[in-house]
């Protein structure tokens, strides 16, 4: 029963952090070379933008993204998306990020939320969890853990949101 309580108190803190953000709130990040990143920054020229929560220490996490780098090059060139990767590893592991990320060749923008600013504004409580950005600046979807295929189920979104569809 605890538990139940806690997973509902959770989603509802959730539910209620996304319904008052609807847009990328203002946090200070650093990218995986040092230099100082605002959150507000995170911007494409009015084309569709995911920006996906991660850690090192989560394989869901790295399979999701090196499955969506296989066709990232595709993605761009048919939607014009950029993503943005941002690691929610702690002091102490945020060491490993680059080493990752350049053993992987991710052409993501990845950035560092080190004291979990970001993570919190956004009411991120696991990862994966991905936010999709519309040409607005609008967070408009959100989806959290990952599956095999889950990025073609992202993908069919994202194209929505780059003809300027509305996603249900």
């Amino acid at each position: 029963m605890k538990n139940l309580i806690l997973v509902t108190t959770l989603i509802l803190s959730t539910l209620v952090a996304f319904g008052q953000t609807r847009t990328i709130p203002s946090v200070d990040l650093v990218d995986i070379d040092g230099n100082s990143f605002n959150s507000s920054e995170i911007l494409n020229e009015g084309k569709p933008i995911l920006i996906n929560f991660w850690a090192t220490w989560c394989s869901p996490c790295k399979r999701e993204l090196n499955n969506i780098a296989e066709v990232y090059d595709d993605w761009i060139e048919e939607t014009g998306v950029v993503v943005y990767a941002i690691s929610i590893d702690d002091a102490r592991n945020a060491p490993k990020v680059k080493p990752y990320v350049d053993g992987v060749a991710w052409d993501y923008k990845v950035l560092l939320d080190v004291n979990s600013d970001f993570r919190r504004q956004l009411g991120v409580v696991n990862v994966p969890h991905s936010f999709l950005v519309d040409n607005n600046g609008k967070i408009v979807h959100q989806h959290t853990s990952y599956q095999e295929g889950d990025e073609i189920e992202l993908y069919e979104k994202i194209k929505k949101l780059a003809n300027g569809e509305v996603l249900d």
